[in-house]
Parts: C-alpha cells; sequence; structure tokens
C-alpha cells in the first residue's frame, strides 16, 4: 500500500512539473527560424523549407495570417514584449502592398477581412469597432488617406483600426542621431515592448544587423486593459494589393514575464535576395544614360509623337487626391489587346464593356469605356466612383479604378467569367440554370442591396436593378454590379430630386412624379427582377418582341388572383423546383414592385423572408394596378415607346423626358 502511494506522489509529481513547463513556454518563446513550428497558417503564408516564413507572394488582392497556435493567458497588467526579424519585397518600384502587422487579437477567423489597406484585419463596417479587440503594430508602405497615415512608410500603433493612435516615418537611431531608413528593400527588427502598470508602448526598429537603439523610434501612453481580454493569439497579417509584394519573417521571439530573448542571426534562415530598387553602380547608370539618349536621338520625333497621340491621358490638379485609385491607360491598353472586338464582352447606351488581363499579372478583368464630358460634374463623379471602390461584399463586383482619356472615362472592374444572368434566362433556350441556383441568385441579390441601404458607411442607390447587371462568378454566385447611375446618400439625410435614370420597365412608378431616388424605388425594381428570375420572361412583351401583349407584374398578380401563381414559373424549368420557394419568391416580387412605395418591404424584410427568418405577409387587397394612379404612371413610360424602334428594350435606359433610349448595355 505505501509502495503505491508512493508511485502515485511520483505520477503527480510528474504531471505538475510537465504542466509547469508548458505554462512557462506558454509565457516565452523563440523561433530562430520556423523549421517544423506549428502555427497556425492561413491564405498565402507558408514555411520554407529552410524555416523561412513567406507571408504573401506576388499574387494581387491576397491576404496571409500566421498566429501562435493557442490562444496566450495575459497577466492582469497585460505587459508583453516581443521582437521578430522582416524583410518586403515589392514587386514594382515605388508601389506594392500593403505591409505587414504584428497582432494580438481576440480570435484568428478573419473570414470576412479584406486585403489591401485594409491588411487583412478588417472591413469598412467593422473597422474602429471597440468590440473587435486586437492590437497591431503596423508597418505599412502605402499611404492611405482614408487612415490619415502620414506617408508610404511608416510605423504605425493601432487599436481596434486602422487609424494610428501614433506613428512615425521608419526610422532608426545610431550613436543618438536619427536614420532615415526604407521598410521596402531593409531586412530589419522591430522590438515591442509594453509596460502595462505605466501603460507604455515603445517600438523600436534597425537595420537586421544593427543592435537594437537604446532611443525608442515611437514612445506611447495607451490602456490596453479593455483590449485585451483574459486569452488572446498572437501573430502576423500581411496583405497585397494591385501590385505583388513578398513579405517574409525568418524569427521571433515573444515573452510575458521579462523582456523578449534576443534573436541568433547566425541561426535565422536568409532572406530571398530582396530589390532595393537603389540605384546602379555609377558605371552602369552611365551606361544606361548613354544608350536612352541614342535610343532618344534616333527615333525622338516619331515615337514621341505616337506616344502623345495613342497614350495622353487626361489629368487635372485636383485629381491627385485621387492618384493610387487611378490606373494608367497604357497598362489598360495593353490589357485589353487595344479594345480589340475580339475582346468585347458588350455594349449598350453607356459604353462598350471588355475583357482585359493586367500586363505581366495574368488577372482577368473588365474594362468599362465610357463617353463623358469632362465639364459637367467630372470631379463629383470621380469622388463618388473612388468612394464605391471601398464597397466590399460578396454579392458586389468589384470596382479597382478608372482611368481619364479626352471624352472617355474608363472603369475596371473584376470580371466575371460566366458572364451576366439575363443571357441565362433569356438568350439561351438551353439554359440549364437550375431552380437552386435561381434562388440562390436571388438571395445573393438581395444581401447586396441590404448592405448598399443599410449596412455600409452611406446609403448607396444602385438605380438600375436588373439581370443584366447581375453577373455571375465562376461558380454561379449572383455578383451586383454596373455601378454607374449607382448615387450616395448619408443615412438620414433625404434624397434629392434628379433626372430620372434607369431601365424602362424597372422603373418605379413615384419616379414619374417626384424625380427622387429612394431606397424603395430600389425595391421596386429587385421586384421586377425577382418576377424575372422565376418567370423566366422581361418586365414586358414589348421587350420580348412577343405576339401576346402582356405586363409582366399584371399578369403574375392576375395568375395569383385566380389561385394559379405557380403557372407563371418558367417553362425551361419544367416543374423542377421546391413549390414553396417558388411561390414565395413570387409573391416577393409582388410585395416588392407594389404600385405605392409604403406597400413594400425594406431590403432587410426581403433577406428575412427568402431566409426563412419571417414570415410573408399576403398580397394586400389595395394591390390594385389600374386604379393606382402612380403605377399607371409608371407602365405609361414604358409602353408609350413607338413599337418602330429598333432597340432591345430589357436594356433600355431613359431620362426624365423621355428623349433618351439607348441600346442595351
Amino acid at each position: 500500500m505505501a509502495e503505491t502511494c508512493s508511485h502515485l506522489h511520483l505520477i503527480l509529481g510528474i504531471i505538475f512539473l510537465v504542466q509547469l513547463i508548458f505554462a512557462q513556454d506558454e509565457k516565452q518563446f523563440l523561433y530562430n527560424g520556423f523549421r517544423g513550428a506549428k502555427l497556425h497558417l492561413d491564405g498565402l503564408a507558408n514555411i520554407h523549407p529552410n524555416g523561412l516564413l513567406q507571408m504573401t507572394n506576388t499574387t494581387l488582392l491576397s491576404s496571409a495570417h500566421v498566429f501562435y497556435p493557442k490562444p496566450l493567458k495575459f497577466n492582469k497588467n497585460r505587459s508583453f514584449s516581443t521582437t521578430f526579424a522582416f524583410a518586403i519585397d515589392v514587386d514594382v518600384p515605388g508601389h506594392g502592398g500593403h505591409g505587414i502587422a504584428f497582432v494580438i487579437s481576440s480570435s484568428i477567423n478573419f473570414e470576412y477581412a479584406i486585403p489591401q489597406e485594409y491588411i487583412g484585419l478588417f472591413n469598412a463596417s467593422n473597422n474602429g469597432n471597440i468590440s473587435n479587440h486586437i492590437f497591431a503594430v503596423e508597418l505599412d508602405i502605402v499611404q492611405n488617406p482614408m487612415f490619415e497615415d502620414i506617408d508610404g512608410n511608416h510605423v504605425g500603433i493601432d487599436v481596434n483600426g486602422l487609424k494610428s493612435i501614433d506613428s512615425a516615418s521608419a526610422a532608426y537611431y545610431s550613436d543618438e542621431e536619427m536614420k532615415n531608413v526604407s521598410l521596402r528593400g531593409t531586412p530589419m527588427k522591430i522590438w515591442i515592448d509594453y509596460d502595462g502598470e505605466k501603460m507604455l508602448m515603445n517600438v523600436t526598429l534597425a537595420p537586421l544587423k544593427h543592435p537594437k537603439p537604446q532611443k525608442n523610434l515611437l514612445s506611447t501612453h495607451v490602456n490596453l486593459s479593455s483590449v485585451l481580454l483574459d486569452y488572446m493569439y498572437v501573430g502576423f497579417s500581411s496583405a497585397t494589393g494591385l501590385t505583388g509584394t513578398e513579405h517574409y519573417i525568418s524569427g521571433w521571439s515573444w515573452s510575458q514575464i521579462g523582456q523578449a530573448q534576443d534573436l541568433d542571426l547566425f541561426k535565422l534562415p536568409p532572406f530571398p535576395n530582396i530589390r532595393s530598387h537603389k540605384n546602379k553602380p555609377k558605371f552602369l547608370f552611365i551606361v544606361l544614360i548613354v544608350v536612352l539618349l541614342l535610343l532618344l536621338g534616333m527615333i525622338a520625333g516619331v515615337a514621341l509623337a505616337v506616344w502623345r497621340k495613342k497614350f495622353k491621358e487626361l489629368k487635372e490638379p485636383w485629381e491627385q487626391e485621387y492618384i493610387s485609385h487611378r490606373f494608367s491607360y497604357k497598362d489598360i491598353y495593353i490589357a485589353t489587346k487595344g479594345f480589340k472586338d475580339s475582346e468585347l464582352l458588350g455594349f449598350g447606351g453607356f459604353g462598350k464593356v471588355y475583357k482585359g488581363v493586367i500586363p505581366s499579372k495574368h488577372t482577368p478583368v473588365a474594362v468599362k469605356k465610357i463617353s463623358h464630358d469632362s465639364r459637367q460634374g467630372m470631379r463629383e463623379f470621380v469622388a463618388e466612383i473612388v468612394t464605391m471602390r471601398r464597397l466590399r461584399h460578396r454579392n458586389l463586383v468589384q470596382l479597382l479604378g478608372y482611368c481619364r482619356r479626352k471624352g472617355e472615362l474608363l472603369l475596371m472592374y473584376d470580371y466575371m467569367p460566366n458572364g451576366s444572368l439575363d443571357k441565362f434566362l433569356f438568350k439561351n433556350k438551353n439554359s440549364d440554370l437550375s431552380w437552386s441556383q435561381r434562388f440562390n441568385i436571388a438571395k445573393g441579390v438581395a444581401s447586396a442591396l441590404l448592405y448598399l441601404h443599410e449596412e455600409w458607411e452611406q446609403v448607396v442607390l444602385h438605380r438600375d436593378v436588373k439581370a443584366s447587371n447581375v453577373l455571375l462568378d465562376a461558380d454561379m454566385n449572383a455578383r451586383l454590379g454596373d455601378f454607374g447611375l449607382a448615387r450616395l446618400y448619408d443615412h438620414e439625410s433625404a434624397t434629392r430630386s434628379t433626372r430620372v435614370v434607369g431601365t424602362i420597365g424597372y422603373l418605379a412608378p413615384e419616379l414619374s412624379i417626384t424625380g427622387k431616388p429612394t431606397t424603395a424605388t430600389d425595391v421596386f425594381a429587385y421586384g421586377i427582377f425577382l418576377l424575372e428570375v422565376a418567370c423566366g420572361r422581361r418586365p414586358s412583351s414589348l421587350q420580348e418582341f412577343s405576339t401576346e401583349d402582356y405586363v409582366l407584374v399584371d399578369w403574375v398578380y392576375d395568375c395569383w388572383k385566380k389561385g394559379e401563381i405557380l403557372e407563371t414559373s418558367d417553362p425551361m424549368l419544367e416543374g423542377n423546383y421546391q413549390a414553396e420557394e417558388m411561390e414565395l419568391v413570387l409573391k416577393l416580387g409582388l410585395l416588392c414592385s407594389h404600385p405605392k412605395p409604403e406597400g413594400r418591404p425594406s431590403m432587410r424584410q426581403a433577406v428575412q423572408f427568402l431566409n426563412g427568418d419571417a414570415n410573408l405577409p399576403d398580397i394586400p387587397s389595395d394591390y390594385d394596378h389600374e386604379s393606382n394612379s402612380f403605377f399607371g404612371g409608371s407602365w405609361s413610360i414604358s409602353m408609350s415607346v413607338p413599337s418602330s424602334m429598333s432597340f432591345g428594350v430589357s436594356q433600355a435606359t431613359v431620362s426624365s423626358d423621355n428623349s433618351a433610349v439607348h441600346n442595351g448595355r
């Protein structure tokens, strides 16, 4: 019995020692290279065979995260110390994105975070929220006015968002002398030390082989007691933008029980050959100048004239603040093969759309070429384009940037390989677009409109919701696109009267009276869109060039009154649909296209109905088209166009005087 107790005490003692050692390991760790390290990696992150951690590569618009695999328990005063070695290699001199951030976070789930300027940590809706519980030190190589960045080469201290509470241009102290240093192309070390009792954050920077300076680059008081929870993850985040950037980390040390251990430079895996983009040796520079002068002397006259004519852009002083959102016309011209007809995706009254591939990146894009008069509100229009570029939603086509030439505005978007929805509904009679795909598309567009109306920082009125403006990605997911008519308003502010724009058949009745677009007018167009998806028909017989005379919403409403609403379903489906879902979409389409705006649901309600989170009300008794003057006004616009006019009305657009009817986009 005594021997058994002795063995038991021995086992318990061993367990206690293991727990003690494990607890100490969680208070500090040291990686001189990451070979065999069991870290949590996602996105582009990977560990090379020699132990070098590569966060990102030349892949555009992507992000990476690397975290210690377990959450660490923080002491009451939240003190910590860390140091790591890093290098940033940009693909294009003077450009790149968007840097590395050391991160302490309550979660390692960044599913909804955005790359580029958000460094894979936040998005437009949660940036700055106190509920994020994220602390970061950013090594930022892109100046972003939205976050009030001081320059494109700085270190910043961030709490729950990317508007730094303190920042400084990258530099280090050597013998009390401050020396500027570029984060691009320079292997470096950084030390981050936080004294929780004094609430003092010290950040120090130096080239890789330089000892830790005695003087800090940043020394800032910050209270992290409400930011850092009892258990937090520690690691790194990084992101690329429209140009590729390689971010590397070769070693990392962490401690919560004093100063982090120094890295052993002899054990660190080497960085690859970093392109510093510094001046080449003097003799090479001289040779280059001579060669260039000879070439310019031979072809200056002809080449300069051709260059100016072909690639001349329109740039005005006020555009300087938008320069980071602008593409060069030369790159766009090359991407679209000189706007060849073979690259044409579509055309209409607002311009032509071409497929392109960004030079050297093999990234497909769509380029919209629009005619414009630069004297008519172009500054405000470009400002709205740049604002809309910040829209981020899985069901929106991403606007990437713009370019201006005399008489032309070029907009660059993400390329959608399956094109627009209308070709599946109306132009391809052998389409295999299933009901489940259609129902998913209807929900996707509703989610996008809810984001535009309520969830972004401003209210965005799309003003042209229709099947031809719903694009399909490689997985047949809906992406609402074409923001050429969109308008922005602050939340709680009233919309203003404007000329009536949009597409015949989708215009809400009240627009012809008030001239004021609202979220309700977008809802009306979405209702017509739902009926298109379910019925496989355009809004009216005029748009179908059909021998029968009909208005889609009237026909569906009449069938509903007869108890035959399912008879309106698309014959191409051959009855292969969920009857409850089909009836839901048809009835919701009628409710959204109610003649009076107050009778329509909001997009939030529409999303709830489609997701089954709320019961759809019945069609109201006052849903009477013929007796409603608003409704008559709406369809009088649609049906007053002479039948002899040659145009695709499904794509036609109108202005307030009905004089502008353009061919389909």
